[in-house]
C-alpha cells in the first residue's frame, strides 16, 4: 500500500484513511485523532485522519481502511472492510503506534 499526503477530504484510492470514532464524535474521537496523526508523522506515514461520531460511522468509514475505536463501540460498528482497530488508551501513543504499524506493515 502507498501512503500520500492528503490535504483534505478528498482523496484517492491509494491514500489511507482512517476514521477515528466515539459515541457524540467530539472529544474523544478528536483525542484519538491527534495522537494518530502524531504517531504517523513519528512513523513517516501519512494518512488522512477523520474524527466521527457511531450515527455518523458507515458514512463516513465506506471508504476507510482502519477504524479506530474502545472496545465499547466494536459491537456498533458492524460489518465492514476496514480494519478495526480498538485503542484501551486514547493517550498511550505507544499503543497506538504499535497497533498502527501492525495494521499499515
Amino acid at each position: 500500500m502507498r501512503f500520500a499526503a492528503s490535504s483534505g477530504r478528498q482523496h484517492d484510492d491509494s491514500i489511507v484513511k482512517i476514521v477515528a470514532i466515539c459515541g457524540a464524535g467530539l472529544g474523544t474521537s478528536g483525542i484519538l485523532k491527534v495522537n494518530t496523526e502524531r504517531v504517523l508523522l513519528r512513523l513517516g506515514l501519512h494518512a488522512t485522519v477523520v474524527a466521527t461520531d457511531l450515527a455518523s460511522l458507515h458514512a463516513e468509514a465506506d471508504d476507510a481502511q482502519i477504524i479506530l475505536t474502545s472496545p465499547e463501540f466494536v459491537e456498533a460498528i458492524g460489518t465492514t472492510f476496514a480494519d478495526v482497530i480498538v485503542v484501551d488508551n486514547y493517550f498511550d501513543t505507544s499503543e497506538l503506534s504499535e497497533k498502527l504499524e501492525r495494521a499499515l506493515g
